[in-house]
């Protein structure tokens, strides 16, 4: 039987936590005096109040946490934070409508980046820091934060991990879930402050620097400029961002092992060379484009080539130019790479560089299969034969991901006239990654889709986040049988 009242119960102690983040951004709105200080008093005393009510009437739920109760606890997370999240851009008039408030907020828990602001600039201090921190607590998951805390309510987290980031395999840092969970947001907080600091060297302010740390290392791409880090035309920034857009798309634990003096370890990795070759491969495409087709210079064309790809790999979302204007076949280069993703264990959505090279792997050897019918030939990673239950798990997460897009893309059709920039919305928005294709490219905001288009997005946005088995699972009739 479900065991709803725990369900509630950790829901109402993370929106307590949600609550506990807003006291950041109520701080610096009250540093800058904007107009959004009551506005996020309110939605703290609304978080607080809801969740402490949760835990009084749930203080006696059963401490037993199964794995359909990580399924449940982690969609509704998504979605109530996302709910209670959007209070202070309705509150304070930023963002005054319900659904391009959750559309927002939605798109920054998951790390998405697409955005409905045309005019970032005219929000108050407050308001942009919160919105980036969406970004930030949504990188390496709400879930995972709580795994350092869920020992209180007396019950374990490797559940709630495993909807979270249900990866091909558990890569733990340390045998035990919480230690873990620790450790990656170690990892996590380091590297913020040191892309924080090299920023601010570079010319950035550091409210600017903050909020491009946070964006940067969540891979989502909320910027506090209309034009992206296109506003910031240094070769310097634009390369630190670069850097740390790869760093954040690598898999957290490569990154403790490198801290660590492992680096040999690391490079033996499969995952991490394909990463580092994808990124190579399709930015040399872009480079030798862009010096076809365009008068850039050679330096300008490697360090936007090198940027996008990044940007786009890695599902942040960031641009430096305004893409849509370059020649049809460099866009499409471009749309392919929306489906590659970063590794995983990292922050990044998309497919994830693992599946993408167990997809290629098994399909070569099905061709040698066919020539040696009578051969054994397992597909193999890191050295290691893989299972085929693991690749069995690919193709499904593979075929259901195609079948979702192009569904949603035909379903677009009906609130957006144009193909090409209905599918690009839906890769965008299934791949956690921003900008789209068309009247949704780097240059443009998703502020004048149909509202129904903006609840169609946001759900595959969590669709995309919680990797499609972990919500999709709960449209099962047997999910909910006893």
């Amino acid at each position: 039987m479900l065991n709803f009242k725990l369900v509630l119960r950790i829901i109402g102690f993370l929106l307590i936590v949600e609550g506990v983040s807003m006291l950041l951004a109520l701080l610096v709105a009250l540093i800058y005096q904007g107009p959004d200080v009551v506005a996020f008093v309110q939605s703290i005393l609304i978080c607080f109040v809801t969740g402490s009510v949760i835990l009084l009437i749930t203080r006696k739920a059963r401490p037993e946490l199964g794995r359909r109760e990580g399924f449940i606890v982690v969609t509704l997370v998504w979605v109530l934070f996302s709910f209670f999240g959007s209070l202070p851009y309705i509150l304070s008039d930023s963002i005054p409508n319900l659904t391009d408030a959750f559309f927002e907020t939605m798109s920054g828990f998951t790390t998405t980046g697409a955005s409905v602001l045309d005019d970032i600039e005219s929000m108050p201090s407050g308001i942009l820091f919160w919105r980036s921190l969406t970004q930030w607590l949504g990188g390496m998951g709400i879930i995972v934060l709580s795994l350092a805390i869920l020992p209180i309510f007396g019950i374990g987290g490797m559940q709630l991990f495993n909807a979270e980031v249900p990866g091909i395999v558990a890569d733990k840092i340390n045998p035990r879930i919480q230690e873990t969970a620790k450790t990656l947001w170690l990892i996590y907080v380091l590297f913020t402050l040191a892309e924080t600091l090299l920023l601010w060297i570079g010319g950035m302010t550091l409210f600017d620097a903050i909020n491009h740390s946070f964006t940067t290392l969540a891979t989502g791409g909320y910027s506090t400029k209309q034009a992206s880090i296109a506003y910031w035309p240094s070769p310097y920034i634009q390369y630190v961002i670069t850097f740390f857009m790869v760093l954040a798309g690598m898999n957290f634990s490569l990154s403790f092992l490198i801290l660590t003096g492992r680096i040999k370890e690391a490079i033996r990795n499969e995952e991490l060379r394909f990463y580092i070759y994808f990124i190579v491969g399709f930015t040399l495409i872009l480079w030798g484009g862009l010096l076809l087709t365009t008068a850039t210079g050679v330096e300008q064309a490697f360090r936007v080539a090198i940027f996008q790809v990044a940007s786009i790999i890695t599902t942040t979302g960031y641009a430096t130019v305004d893409y849509m204007k370059w020649v049809p076949f460099l866009i499409f280069v471009l749309f392919a790479v929306f489906f590659f993703g970063g590794s995983t264990g990292s922050t990044g959505g998309g497919l994830k560089i693992m599946r993408v090279v167990l997809l290629l792997k098994n399909s070569y050897y099905e061709l040698r299969r066919i020539m040696h019918p009578k051969a054994m030939i397992p597909v193999r990673f890191n050295g290691k034969p893989v299972s085929e239950q693991i690749v069995g798990n690919v193709l499904a997460f593979f075929m259901f991901y195609l079948a979702i897009f192009f569904i949603s893309s035909i379903l677009m059709l009906l609130v957006i006239p144009d193909f090409p920039a209905a599918m690009g919305a839906v890769a965008t928005s299934m791949g956690n990654i921003g900008p789209g294709l068309g009247v949704f490219g780097p240059a443009a905001s998703f502020s004048a889709l149909h509202p129904a288009g903006k609840w169609f997005l946001s759900f595959l946005m969590m669709l995309g986040r919680l990797e499609l088995f972990t919500v999709l699972v709960l449209f099962s009739p047997a999910f909910w049988k006893n």
